[in-house]
């Protein structure tokens, strides 16, 4: 693995987030901008477009010598290196089109062997932001504090507090009693979404995280090192610690067993 200075790289990737939300939130409060819609029906607006071109072109400027792959605009930069970013502008868009404040910027730096080395999770609308990753510890942001993430320690799914994404994936995969059954064993069930839930799974606040099946690289690059710098786990519905699969699941770690298993 070619070295690189991940202080430097997360440094790069906080500064891209600072600069792409200065661009989003604006927008987002406005209200001036339309909705389109792509082929897999999900929505898109060009504030989702410009903002990944505004990373990206700084990505190139700044890393010549990576990749960037972003949901919108795919490939860019160094197609060839073994150094990817991986870009989602705006993750949660149908919120962001409905004014719901759940969205965010998500960057991560990926190595072809070892997967997503570190992430920035941006929500300016909520006021929060999230980072971490390979021998950099995980934080967060909210409000002009700032303080370390660590999962939380509970033990028995009978006291843990989940979020369960619930789509016609799971029901196409015949696995929605077994989320049915898991909803009911938990102390309490919630449905928040998208990044957020497993940020707070890396906050201590959510103990088991189940994402909606049809996800992509660009949704879970960023969040998983985030969640393993915490102290937890993240890893397909099947167990395997991947960013790569269309369905994720990250815990606290003492849970992750017990729930791939029951889901399995």
């Amino acid at each position: 693995m070619t070295p690189v200075d991940l202080h430097d790289e997360l440094e790069l990737a906080l500064s891209l987030a600072d600069a792409v939300d200065l661009f989003t939130l604006p927008h987002f409060v406005d209200r001036d901008f339309t909705v389109d819609w792509k082929h897999n029906q999900t929505e898109v607006t060009e504030i989702d477009r410009h903002a990944e071109s505004l990373i990206v072109e700084r990505l190139i400027r700044s890393r010549p010598h990576h990749g960037v792959f972003g949901e919108e605009h795919g490939l860019a930069g160094a197609a060839d290196s073994e150094w990817r970013w991986v870009i989602d502008p705006i993750d949660g868009t149908s919120g962001y089109v409905r004014g719901v404040p759940i969205w965010a910027s998500l960057i991560a730096l990926v190595h072809a062997e070892r997967g997503p080395v570190l992430g920035v999770v941006s929500a300016p609308a909520l006021g929060f932001r999230w980072w971490g990753g390979l021998h950099l510890g995980a934080r967060m942001a909210a409000h002009g504090t700032e303080r370390d993430l660590k999962v939380s320690l509970v033990g028995s799914l009978a006291d843990a507090q989940v979020s369960v994404t619930h789509n016609s994936g799971w029901d196409r995969l015949g696995r929605t009693p077994q989320l049915m059954t898991l909803q009911h064993q938990a102390l309490r069930t919630r449905s928040l979404g998208d990044f957020w839930q497993h940020m707070l799974v890396a906050e201590g606040a959510i103990d088991v995280a189940i994402d909606a099946v049809g996800v992509a690289p660009y949704d879970l690059a960023a969040v998983k090192p985030i969640v393993e710098a915490a102290g937890g786990r993240f890893t397909d519905r099947l167990g395997e610690a991947t960013h790569e699969h269309d369905t994720a699941i990250s815990s606290n770690g003492l849970l992750h067993a017990e729930v791939v298993n029951l889901l399995c």
